[in-house]
């Protein structure tokens, strides 16, 4: 079995609170993975062209094409994205959207798979938010988030040169107006041990749930039934 990770931060890995949660979600597995970042990808959202009915292959020609077979072969995924004005941001979102284009004619190329949704954020909790999109993104497409990590890293007003007189950024937000930034007042997601043990666990759940008579029919039963609640309708198609 893999297992693909995706870093939907636009920093380099280095300095990303959500690849290194990503990683350490899949290193926790100890299952064989490919680790991708987004940086510098080029990949739009959906166009809407109804190009991928037919074949459930999508037409749009850009950075994604190339992730699509790794997308259809893995057997899991763990998927981070930052918080970006509470919402998840917009490669991570482009990415996602793009996932469209299995779902046509029951299309069951993702339908039953299992997943962890990584968000990160630059305030306390906020990561929540990117989290709980990326859930909804997999719910659309019958897979089953079994679990949810979220951390708070290092927002950007802590490097932009203004952090410390601007009134209304994060480190307004976080510290109060007028404070000096120093190195140990930067959240980083490395030096919360428990966002690192909830990283931890969720990889060696995601392992235990794969490796235990792993059944994709079941899951896609109940996400689609958890879906068709969510919507109002107890109509819910056998698939």
């Amino acid at each position: 079995m893999k297992i693909i990770g995706i870093s939907g931060s636009p920093r380099k890995n280095d300095k990303s609170g959500v690849y290194s949660l990503v990683k350490t979600v899949l290193d926790h597995t100890g299952m064989e993975y490919e680790l991708i970042s987004l940086r510098n990808k080029k990949i739009s959202g959906c166009v809407a062209c109804l190009g991928c009915v037919k074949d459930n292959v999508c037409k749009v020609e850009d950075d994604f094409k190339a992730l699509r077979d790794k997308i259809v072969e893995a057997d899991a995924y763990v998927l981070g994205g930052p918080n970006y004005f509470s919402t998840l941001n917009v490669i991570s979102h482009a990415f996602l959207e793009r996932f469209y284009q299995f779902r046509h004619q029951e299309g069951n190329l993702l339908m039953g798979k299992l997943a962890v949704a990584v968000g990160v954020s630059g305030t306390a909790g906020s990561g929540r938010f990117p989290a709980d999109e990326i859930e909804k993104f997999f719910l659309y497409n019958f897979i089953e988030t079994v679990a949810k990590v979220t951390g708070q890293g290092t927002a950007s007003c802590y490097d932009c040169g203004y952090g410390e007189t601007c009134r209304i950024g994060i480190t307004a937000f976080n510290h109060g107006p007028g404070t000096k930034i120093a190195p140990e007042m930067i959240p980083n997601v490395k030096k919360q041990d428990d966002v690192i043990n909830a990283a931890a666990e969720a990889g060696r759940l995601l392992a235990d749930r794969l490796n235990n008579k792993h059944d994709r029919m079941k899951v896609t039963a109940a996400m689609q039934e958890k879906m068709m609640a969510m919507a109002g309708t107890n109509k819910a198609a056998s698939i």
